[in-house]
């Protein structure tokens, strides 16, 4: 019998079997699976096989995956070859037969382990024989696996789609930076797999709740061991090669390898994205999320304090945590079922402060609901990401003597947005709705009162209760400006000021500008304007000035945003009024004329032009174009200098060879200005076969 089922080879079927598991994008010859799902594999025997069933009930076959693969911990499995597959367990079913092959359909349970196997047949009681390795991911497309999403066209964004894109700058002036996730690139799966072998309990591999968390305090620990500073002192060729920030497989890549050129700082999305990419690859569903006025450092408080000079300048980081411009973070789809009903869906991947305990323990994975509904006892997480989106923010006013004085302010808005990319588009979707209810309705008045008595339970008042601004005198201040400034260029902005009372009143008005990086730290102080006012009784006095880059003492540095603060100070009382905005910097556009759609392996021009807006040339300019599908390596391009008000057109030409909807992505560095990038998508359409 045992020489009568003598294997000559296997046929893993890998293109089948990958196409059907929608991972044909990571290769189509190793074979990659998605579990609870079957895949047909074809024994081929040395000499014919005549008695199909005594021969069938002598064989099994082993799965096993992991260094020390063992029947105990489910890493190592043994199942029969039946004419009966077992749709909850590992089974194999022979469904074609003849003398020379067998063709068996191997089904994996939903919740199996995931990682690289090997799979082998044993005869009687032999030793077994090596069959070949599969690797066996999560299935969103399985209902009974915890990572099912229902929608098809939210599983091919969230699963699928490798060209995503990043919302930057302020919560008026959302700013998209093209991202490759690049999850089904040749290594990424490989690389992946190596991160998650860190974690020894490869029992738990079959838990996505485990494989997020362990994944994003490997990659949080990464991140912090890998990004460097970026150097001061560059060239602007070196200072562009540094900062480049196309995607997440080089990173991925220079983090697990060392090889590649290494990650500099001051990309807050590169961590949020970096997890999404693996995350993706391993089949969780996922997407990178921006939320604008972000209130960070907290410790669970519901306020921050920032503090100000007299002359409206920020000064130093603020009494109590800080509010950032934008903060990225990794969203991921899964049930929950160890937590109460209702807490399954997107859970936010929170990497807390690396303090005490081990590394391992640095992760958490929120319910996005739990933060809506301010469940605060389901995990410590949810208190601080509840105040993320919910604390309010209070301004004090530092005098030259030290002492702090609490001003009127009501402009530091928290949470109003949170933004994603849309599903099956290029458009940008607001999902502040999942993390708050709308600002001031009841349902938010009550969530928060809930919060803050929780609070007062655990253990006094800390800081949830921010202190409050009276006077009967008062004064309002209001600002207006643009929502951004392009660069070395001017705006208007203008400055209101109320006196509701009949008293006349001497005020004294400071208006500054500095640079503040996306994390609310100061860059660098830019221009101040002082003025001296008398306001009389019941007046509305409005002041416009204009916002120049030619005020500012210095160019604002790479990446950063300008904070316009206005501080109006009451001589008599010493009563202060603040108001602030942050200004996005917009650069010049860089514009793509292409078709939508083109002929696979047909040429495709592509038309790329640039207006210099500024008063002195744009020089050392350097164009790149790369595009999965439509070129096969980046190109770059050295062109001359763009003088001011001139235009800079060029044209490239490319043959695409994937079919499908492909992304062709341009970015231009020059002495002014580096990454400037700007995108167009493509359809790409199979030729017709001539009858």
């Amino acid at each position: 019998m045992g020489q009568a089922l003598g294997v000559k080879s296997c046929d893993f079927q890998a293109a089948r079997n990958n196409e059907e598991h929608h991972t044909k994008d990571i290769s189509s010859r190793r074979l990659v699976v998605r579990r609870g799902q079957p895949f047909t594999i074809t024994l081929h025997f040395r000499a014919p096989v005549h008695a199909f069933l005594p021969a069938l009930k002598k064989v099994v076959l082993i799965a096993q995956t992991g260094e020390q693969p063992s029947k105990a911990n489910m890493t190592q499995v043994t199942f029969p070859i039946s004419s009966l597959g077992d749709q909850k367990w590992w089974s194999a079913e022979v469904k074609e037969r003849d003398a020379q092959s067998w063709t068996i359909s191997v089904t994996t349970p939903s919740d199996a382990i995931i990682g690289h196997y090997s799979l082998l047949l044993r005869v009687l009681r032999r030793k077994p024989r090596l069959l070949g390795q599969f690797t066996l991911l999560f299935n969103p497309w399985v209902r009974e696996d915890a990572v099912f999403l229902e929608n098809e066209a939210q599983r091919w964004e969230y699963l699928l789609n490798q060209n995503g894109l990043i919302y930057l700058g302020t919560a008026d002036c959302i700013q998209e930076e093209p991202w490759d996730f690049g999850q089904f690139e040749g290594d990424v799966l490989d690389l992946s797999l190596d991160l998650l072998s860190v974690d020894k309990q490869v029992e738990k591999w079959g838990n996505p709740v485990h494989v997020a968390r362990i994944l994003g305090t490997l990659l949080h620990a990464l991140r912090k061991k890998c990004v460097l500073l970026t150097p001061q002192p560059q060239a602007a060729q070196e200072r562009a090669l540094l900062n480049k920030r196309r995607g997440s497989v080089p990173i991925l890549r220079q983090w697990l390898t060392g090889r590649g050129r290494p990650v500099y700082d001051g990309q807050a999305w590169v961590l949020a994205a970096v997890a999404c990419t693996v995350l993706r690859c391993l089949g969780i569903p996922a997407r990178v999320i921006t939320m604008f006025g972000s209130a960070q450092a907290t410790r669970g408080g519901l306020f921050v304090e920032e503090c100000y000079n007299e002359e409206g300048l920020q000064n130093g980081q603020g009494q109590r945590g800080q509010i950032w411009i934008f903060q990225t973070s990794t969203e991921c789809w899964m049930a929950r079922p160890a937590l109460p009903q209702g807490y399954g869906g997107w859970q936010i991947l929170y990497s807390s402060a690396s303090e005490g305990g081990g590394v391992l323990k640095a992760c958490d994975l929120v319910p996005v609901r739990a933060v809506k509904e301010g469940t605060l006892g389901l995990t410590p997480a949810v208190a601080d990401l509840f105040a993320t989106v919910n604390a309010s923010c209070v301004v004090w006013k530092s005098r030259e003597d030290g002492a702090l004085e609490l001003t009127n302010s009501n402009t530091k808005y928290v949470g109003n947005n949170i933004s994603t990319k849309g599903v099956g588009g290029d458009r940008c979707e607001d999902i502040t709705q999942n993390y708050k209810y709308p600002e001031g309705s009841l349902q938010e008045k009550e969530v928060l009162e809930r919060v803050q008595n929780k609070k007062l339970e655990q253990g006094g008042d800390n800081g949830n209760r921010p202190p409050s601004f009276e006077t009967a005198d008062p004064l309002y201040l209001f600002l207006e400006a643009p929502t951004c400034l392009p660069l070395g260029g001017d705006a208007q902005l203008s400055v209101t000021l109320i006196n509701p009372s009949d008293q006349e009143k001497s005020v004294q008005l400071a208006i500054g500008v500095q640079a503040v990086y996306y994390n609310g730290v100061l860059a660098a102080e830019l221009w101040r304007k002082k003025m001296f006012l008398e306001l009389s009784g019941n007046l509305v006095k409005k002041i416009t000035t204009s916002l120049s880059y030619s005020y500012f003492e210095q160019s604002p540095p790479e990446n950063s945003f300008l904070r316009l603060t206005a501080l109006a100070t009451y001589s008599e009382t010493s009563l202060s009024c603040f108001v602030q905005e942050d200004i996005a910097i917009c650069r010049p556009c860089l514009t793509i004329e292409m078709p939508e759609a083109a002929e696979q392996y047909q040429p495709l021009t592509a038309s790329v032009s640039i207006h210099n807006p500024l008063d002195a040339p744009m020089k050392d300019c350097m164009i790149s174009i790369l595009g999965r599908g439509l070129i096969h390596r980046e190109r770059t391009y050295k062109l001359g200098p763009v003088r001011p008000g001139d235009t800079l057109c060029t044209q490239f030409r490319f043959t695409p060879t994937k079919v499908g909807l492909q992304r062709l992505t341009v970015e231009m560095d020059c002495n002014m200005f580096q990454n400037l990038t700007n995108y167009r998508s493509v359809t790409v359409v199979a030729p017709e076969i001539a009858a």
